[in-house]
């Protein structure tokens, strides 16, 4: 289950950092981008490949968040370690 909500995050984030890559730089030229008033010395693509990633981290936490966020009581609450391997002073003793 954890890998399908992984995919869940990753998948649709990967899309919509491309889509966000298309629109920001179709209004912005990299090689005009500044960092501390002094121009950036990186290739386009390179710029590019940076600016991919950073949005897919962004929209990767922001999808994450709301998985946790999903989750309900006993998903959050529930103990992962069997009932007959839990030590004595366990209070989880329900399933």
């Amino acid at each position: 289950m954890k890998a399908q909500r992984l995919m869940w995050i990753t998948w649709p984030a990967f899309l919509m950092a491309g889509v966000m890559e298309m629109f920001v730089f179709a209004f912005v030229d990299p090689q005009a981008l500044e960092w501390f008033n002094e121009p950036l010395n990186m290739s386009r693509q390179g710029v590019y490949t940076i600016a991919f990633f950073a949005f897919w981290a962004i929209i990767m936490a922001a999808s994450g968040l709301t998985t946790l966020l999903s989750l309900s009581p006993f998903e959050v609450n529930r103990c992962p370690v069997p009932c007959d391997e839990r030590p004595a002073d366990c209070a989880k003793f329900s399933t």
